[in-house]
């Protein structure tokens, strides 16, 4: 026997009120007339504080959506937007994919909306791509330092039998210029293949780690730099290597002191992340760790390739302190981001506080 009408409309608005997908209903005003709970989740609301709200206050500053909502309105064609970024009150930002579908009714017209937020999904895959991309450049870095390693060896080991057979102590000059640039060469190799040893790891706090990262700094900067700390205390205890991991964090301090150029503020946060992903890994806590710079921004398209070996944007760097930081903490099973605009550049450790869900 088949279910009666009203029936029929209880089973589709428990479907819809089930769903992940956020659904919005507008009327031809474009007046919010119904969302559902994966809607009033994505914009923090409630249903019954913004039912009758124009679209305008649910979406300040769309004014590009708004019109192409209007004019679906007029078409009767619907449209999708793919990785769309949305700013909703209280100045929250997100990334959806939006459907738009105009439904004709005996009263008139109204707009379906499905947003899905694709955030999460967009940084999981920055995240594989990063890591993908800077463990391809350490194996071509690492094929060719090995490479250049033996020849280099024996270069300056020609160089110091040659000094020997020489008489003329000023013909000594050049070879000892030969052996000190072999040597130069070789130290500048062995800190692009990075570190290579295991981690030691034992029970250490990550306050501690960057309290010792902190005072190394301060003893080296000018006086203009200030640095300050906004600590979440309730960050547990955790097994790591904290000669690794003080290193990673010294070289990432160390590139913002440089980036404010000695007069500016550099904050040390950290947070507790809950059931957070990194990489294809996804963990029940993590700490995150960010570093903030108030200099003038890493250029955009230098982001992409900041953790490369050898990519620097000061004449005078080597830019290997952000790689060398890279791989320690990908050691760890964790990773570093980074976001930067002029004023606000944020170096983001995150880091496991216990083994990856099965």
């Amino acid at each position: 026997m088949l279910p009666d009408v009203m029936t029929q409309d209880a089973i589709s608005r428990r479907i819809i009120d089930a769903l992940n997908t956020a659904v919005l209903m507008f009327d031809d005003a474009l007046c919010l007339i119904y969302i559902n709970p994966a809607g009033e989740m994505l914009f923090a609301v409630s249903a019954r504080r913004v039912r009758g709200i124009p679209v305008l206050e649910l979406l300040p500053g769309a004014d590009l959506v708004i019109d192409a909502m209007r004019k679906a309105l007029e078409s009767g064609y619907p449209f999708t937007e793919r990785e769309l970024l949305l700013t909703l009150p209280v100045d929250r930002k997100i990334t959806v994919d939006l459907t738009v579908t105009p439904l004709a009714e005996m009263q008139g017209k109204e707009l379906l909306v499905e947003m899905v937020q694709v955030d999460r999904h967009m940084r999981i895959t920055r995240e594989e791509n990063l890591l993908a991309q800077h463990q391809a450049a350490r194996a071509v870095v690492r094929g060719l330092a090995h490479e250049i390693k033996n020849p280099l060896g024996g270069l300056r080991g020609a160089a110091q039998l040659l000094e020997r057979e020489l008489s003329d102590e000023s013909l000594k000059e050049y070879t000892s210029i030969i052996i000190g640039e072999a040597d130069r060469l070789q130290n500048l190799l062995n800190r692009m293949l990075g570190p290579n040893t295991v981690p030691h790891k034992r029970l250490i706090n990550i306050h501690q780690v960057l309290e010792r990262v902190r005072g190394v700094v301060l003893a080296e900067v000018p006086v203009g730099v200030e640095i300050i700390r906004d600590y979440d205390p309730s960050i547990p205890d955790f097994n790591a290597d904290p000669d690794q991991l003080i290193q990673a964090l010294l070289n990432i301090v160390r590139n913002a002191v440089q980036a404010i150029d000695g007069s500016g503020e550099i904050t040390l946060r950290t947070r507790v992340q809950r059931q957070f992903t990194i990489g294809q890994h996804r963990y029940k806590l993590a700490a995150r760790v960010d570093v903030i710079d108030n200099g003038p921004g890493i250029p955009a398209d230098m982001l992409e390739s900041i953790f490369y070996p050898m990519v620097t944007t000061r004449p005078e760097g080597t830019g290997l302190g952000l790689s060398i930081a890279q791989s320690l903490v990908q050691q760890h099973d964790g990773l570093i981001e980074c976001t930067s605009r002029p004023g606000r550049t944020v170096f983001a450790v995150l880091l496991p506080l216990e083994k990856a869900h099965e």
